[in-house]
């Protein structure tokens, strides 16, 4: 069974399981698909809106595809993210990342 499909079959008994939602994200990405990993980032933060790194990762995602807007709108929610679960190291990186697409 692909990697993919193995998550799905996770994802089906609990949908709103983060780790398996971020992985299935993560291959999508990996296999070339990034607007379907968006949609599993989506829908993960949407189930666990203090799931950091889907913040920080939909948002490096958004931004190699040029997105720059919804990038940003990204980070700003994934730092609001990180203030509330106090991940000081993800907050550095986001708003480094912000600084970098603001320019």
């Amino acid at each position: 069974m692909d990697k993919i499909a193995a998550l799905n079959e996770i994802l089906q008994l609990d949908p709103t399981n983060a780790f398996a939602r971020y992985g299935l994200a993560m291959e999508h990405i990996s296999q070339g698909h990034p607007d379907l990993a968006l949609t599993e980032f989506t829908t993960l933060i949407g189930h666990n809106p203090d799931y950091v790194p889907a913040f920080q990762m939909s948002a490096q995602t958004l931004a190699k595809l040029g997105r720059t807007e919804e990038a940003l709108a990204r980070l700003h929610e994934g730092i609001a993210a990180a203030n509330r679960t106090n991940n000081q190291h993800a907050l550095a990186e986001m708003d480094a990342m912000r600084e970098d697409l603001s320019i």
